[in-house]
């Protein structure tokens, strides 16, 4: 197989990896009084120590943050970075593209590699959205309010042209799949829900073997806690309440803050550096305003479309998939349209539990979204350090069965963009 990345000319691997605990850095006795530059640095200095190199050997890196400048009043936050990291005066550069900014600085790092512009590039993501700057120097912050969330999810839509209201906003991004897959299939509410309470169940799980989740519990003993002797019953009463038609409150993503790093460098030198690199074989990628109906079903058949093509991987040859699952009907659909779940049958594997870590589909072994947490500049990052340490089979206890040798991360943002990259283990 070529693995040149495109048409630009040389394979790109990844050769390490690093990612902080995605949790509320604000209140944590451990974290309280961290700036946005120290929380980059923390993911990216383990990733130069997980590839056994320092800042100087790296030609560029990529800085992904999507509220650098609503949160942390910054409108070049890369350029500051670079003392962090020993990286001072090298090139970098800035992106931020709703939630599939940490994609698209993996993508950007990839392609200056790939270009020959670079041998080594190292691409991070950042987010302290639970929290906002209130006044230089940068560790004195303050909590997010309710009111300043919303204005921030507002502004993932044009004002000017669009049919999003929040209901219609609400619909399109939460329930539109659930309910296309339904009438597809001929699923009732009962069964769907039984799907994604199976698929929460295991993500849970997998969470749970997570040092960097957010959440650390089975859904199991919280049941015992809370008086439950079955965790189904508990996780259909009230404790776990409809939000909307389809999803409840734990089949939806877990707003966090943290940071993840990955860097690249061309395949020609990557059994160079400490670890077992992984080759970035290609990527799809498709942007696409969220106004459209079913647009994510739409954006994710694009950029499926344009990696399968690439790379000339079949579906059959996944071994893991790891997929943004803002709301679980996402997990469900993208896996199918992958390929990775058979079309129609995928919700009977999330009831059977054969989705989480130690089952024969594995999706999501870092908890996802909705247990592991969602930091909106760094989430797809941690997770291609996730698929990356299980391709190394370093994931311990939450070890998928089969060691992985191909693998697709599938990421979304803000319902608009969407990127697919599969990855090989180098050989």
């Amino acid at each position: 197989m070529d693995t040149k990345i495109g048409k630009l000319g040389r394979g790109v691997s990844i050769i390490g990896v690093g990612c902080t605990p995605f949790k509320p850095m604000l209140n944590n006795p451990e974290t309280a009084g961290v700036t946005d530059n120290e929380l980059f640095a923390w993911a990216a200095l383990e990733a130069m120590e997980d590839a056994g190199i320092e800042g100087k050997d790296i030609g560029a890196y990529v800085h992904g943050q999507l509220c650098s400048l609503y949160t942390s009043k910054l409108f070049a936050p890369n350029v500051p970075v670079g003392d962090w990291i020993g990286m001072r005066g090298k090139p970098s550069f800035h992106t931020e593209s709703a939630c599939a900014t940490p994609h698209l600085a993996f993508e950007l790092a990839v392609m200056a590699v790939a270009s020959g512009k670079h041998d080594i590039v190292l691409a991070g993501g950042v987010e302290l959205g639970q929290s906002v700057l209130e006044d230089k120097p940068g560790h004195i912050r303050r909590p997010i309010t309710s009111e300043e969330g919303r204005q921030l999810l507002g502004q993932l839509f044009d004002s000017c042209y669009t049919r999003q209201s929040p209901a219609g906003a609400t619909y399109n991004l939460f329930d539109d799949a659930a309910a296309h897959y339904a009438r597809q299939y001929g699923l009732t509410d009962e069964q769907l829900d039984d799907a994604f309470i199976g698929a929460a169940i295991s993500l849970r799980r997998n969470a749970a073997r997570n040092p960097e989740a957010y959440f650390r519990n089975e859904f199991k003993d919280i049941a015992k806690e809370a008086g439950f002797d079955d965790v189904l019953a508990y996780m259909k009463s009230p404790h776990n309440p409809k939000i909307t038609r389809y999803e409840r409150l734990h089949g939806m993503w877990k707003l966090a803050e943290g940071s993840a790093a990955v860097i690249v460098c061309s395949s020609e030198i990557a059994k160079n550096f400490a670890q077992q690199p992984v080759e970035v074989l290609g990527t799809g990628f498709s942007a696409m305003d969220a106004r459209h109906p079913h647009n994510l079903r739409l954006c994710t058949d694009a950029a499926l479309k344009q990696v399968y093509q690439m790379t000339g991987v079949k579906p059959e040859e996944l071994d893991l998939f790891q997929t943004t699952d803002f709301m679980l009907s996402e997990l469900l659909e993208t896996a199918e349209m992958a390929g990775y779940l058979p079309a129609g049958e995928g919700w009977r594997y999330l009831i059977e539990g054969r989705t989480a870590f130690d089952g024969d589909r594995p999706i999501n072994t870092n908890g996802g979204h909705c247990s592991g947490g969602h930091a909106y500049g760094a989430t797809i990052l941690a997770d291609f350090a996730e698929v990356v340490r299980q391709m190394r089979g370093q994931c311990g206890d939450r070890q998928v069965k089969k060691l992985p040798e191909t693998t697709m991360v599938r990421g979304m943002g803000g319902g608009q963009l969407c990127l697919a990259t599969i990855l090989r283990t180098l050989q």
